[in-house]
């Protein structure tokens, strides 16, 4: 998603387009499985609370993820709009699933256990994705010892290795976790309840100020952090570093992420989790003004190193800290709303990269300098999700939840 996609997307299934167009394209594709997760992710929330039927809604999500990426597989050279339209259902498989995946952490954990369960299962989920990673690069690199014809066709047969990774890998989430048993119910009773369940904590959710303040943060700084997430390679091939330097420097993050994410978990037990959140927003920062003004490899390296830092710990805490927030028996409906900002705020993001772009380039900046001006754009959204963030009062938000409980 991260690294061989954009990748593909620009030199192959967008061969021969202008950078700055493949850009537009690209934050399209990211918009589009948005706004498909966005739209549902409360209304699917409710339904699973309502029916204990997280597991099912996560195993159907996964699935469609899992198939589409398979899928990837299939476009050719040139086919920028099959494989746009594979990848915003792969994405929205992805983010589908993390409503009910994240709605599962009040199930496994309470108290301030989350943040080291949540914090460990960002880690976990950068040293797998970075061992795949990493074998997929060697593919890239080496791809007659894999008896493949090039490194085009590696990063195709990438896709596949990835389907089935995530098949395997799902497997001991849908057989050893356990959901609370409730009454079955037909599919129109289904829907039915969760349209009145919705309703009803649309009503709760919008008196509930501290949940309200700290989603319009998250709005904001996690706009930053998906939008480098997904925009960081193309930013780079933009600004003319080889694929190579740019794959390595995911490595970098990816293992990067595996010890920081642990050890974020370990700083929040220390000083706080609302603060290192902040410490990491601070990081994301500085790294989006001075990201505007790299110029060597060794820079982009560095630049990697600092996201691999903070971002599995921005992630982790964040859904940690929105765990104590809420009610145990909403999780998942409650977890649709967080979804749904962030996924509304991932719509923004990259679009608001590919339009700086495209409007850099018509008010004459060269093509090299016109993304540096996107990634600058990004810093406000740290900014001004960091400050939200301050106003955040945990305590009275713990007060707030155990009313609803009551």
């Amino acid at each position: 998603m991260a690294g061989f996609f954009p990748v593909m997307f620009k030199e192959y299934w967008s061969a021969g387009v202008d950078a700055a167009v493949s850009t537009a394209r690209l934050g399209a594709a990211n918009s589009l499985a948005g706004i498909l997760v966005a739209l549902a992710a409360p209304f699917l929330g409710a339904v699973a609370d309502r029916t204990s039927a997280k597991k099912r809604f996560l195993f159907f999500f996964a699935s469609l993820g899992i198939a589409s990426t398979l899928c990837l597989t299939l476009a050719g050279k040139g086919d920028w709009a099959l494989a746009g339209l594979l990848y915003a259902l792969a994405l929205a498989g992805f983010l589908g699933g993390n409503v009910f995946y994240d709605s599962l952490l009040k199930t496994v954990s309470e108290g301030p256990a989350m943040d080291r369960v949540s914090s460990l299962g960002y880690a976990l989920g950068y040293l797998g994705g970075g061992l795949l990673f990493a074998f997929n690069v060697w593919m890239t690199l080496d791809p007659r010892r894999f008896g493949l014809a090039g490194a085009a066709e590696a990063v195709r047969i990438s896709f596949l290795t990835v389907g089935l990774w995530w098949a395997v890998f799902a497997v001991p989430l849908m057989v050893m976790v356990r959901e609370p048993r409730s009454t079955s119910m037909g599919i129109g009773n289904m829907v039915a309840e969760g349209i009145s369940q919705l309703g009803r904590t649309f009503r709760e959710i919008r008196h509930l100020k501290v949940i309200m303040m700290f989603l319009a943060a998250y709005w904001l700084y996690i706009d930053g952090v998906d939008t480098v997430i997904v925009m960081a390679v193309d930013y780079g091939l933009s600004l003319g570093f080889h694929q190579k330097d740019l794959i390595l420097a995911l490595l970098l993050v990816q293992f990067t992420g595996f010890p920081c994410a642990i050890a974020f978990g370990r700083i929040s037990g220390a000083i706080g989790t609302k603060k290192s959140i902040l410490i990491a927003l601070g990081v994301y920062l500085f790294v989006t003004v001075w990201g505007a003004f790299i110029e060597r490899r060794y820079e982009f390296y560095i630049m990697a190193l600092l996201i691999g830092m903070v971002q599995g710990g921005v992630q982790a805490l964040s859904r940690s800290l929105y765990a104590r927030l809420i009610p145990a028996d909403k999780a998942a409906e409650f977890f649709g709303f967080y979804n749904m900002v962030g996924k509304f705020a991932a719509i923004v993001g990259p679009v608001l990269v590919g339009t700086t772009v495209l409007l850099a380039r018509a008010w004459g900046a060269g093509p090299g300098l016109a993304p540096r001006f996107s990634i600058s754009s990004i810093a406000v959204l740290f900014l001004a999700g960091g400050v939200l963030l301050l106003l955040v009062d945990e305590e009275r938000g713990v007060r707030e939840r155990g009313f609803l409980e009551r």
